[in-house]
């Protein structure tokens, strides 16, 4: 049945997705790191500058701490992948349905991270400035496309048999 893939593929696309967060917006456009904020205070976390040594050295910590997160996530999909695919099964990366479910699991990364992590907590946002609320937004709703597109394109694909 379809629901094999769903599993592996949310995992999978919620670590891929924090893996592009990860890398392109903390590390290529240097928009915004873990703790770059100052919303973090709420839970008595301190805000971490990431114009002083000292507090690019802890962003790097906790930014290197949601990479190993999100690496786990990116693993234990592939485990259960491969776990649930039978040897005489066409090959998983060919299913529609999997790729489907990679981009609900990013949706549901960019729901999660977007909501606790800019909106809740505030430990930072998508890209901080006057107008970071809209960078926010636009981040929750590419994470809803994604999930709710994810989902609907993956009830659509025929059901693989069970394993």
């Amino acid at each position: 049945m379809r629901d094999r893939l769903a599993l592996p593929g949310l995992i999978l696309g919620l670590g891929l997705g924090g893996f592009v967060d990860g890398i392109m917006l903390h590390q290529v456009l240097q928009w915004h790191h873990m703790l770059s904020s100052t919303g973090g205070d709420r839970l008595g976390l301190k805000r971490y500058s990431t114009h002083t040594v000292s507090g690019l050295e802890m962003n790097t910590v906790w930014d290197g701490f949601f990479h190993v997160f999100t690496w786990v996530c990116v693993l234990a999909g592939l485990a259960l992948l491969y776990r649930r695919m039978a040897p005489g099964d066409r090959p998983a990366w060919r299913m529609p349905a999997l790729w489907a479910w990679l981009a609900a699991g990013w949706g549901v990364f960019n729901l999660v991270e977007g909501l606790i992590d800019h909106e809740i907590l505030g430990i930072h946002h998508v890209r901080s400035g006057p107008k970071h609320v809209w960078w926010d937004m636009g981040f929750l709703l590419l994470g809803a496309v994604l999930l709710v597109g994810g989902y609907l394109s993956a009830r659509r694909h025929p059901a693989v048999g069970p394993r």
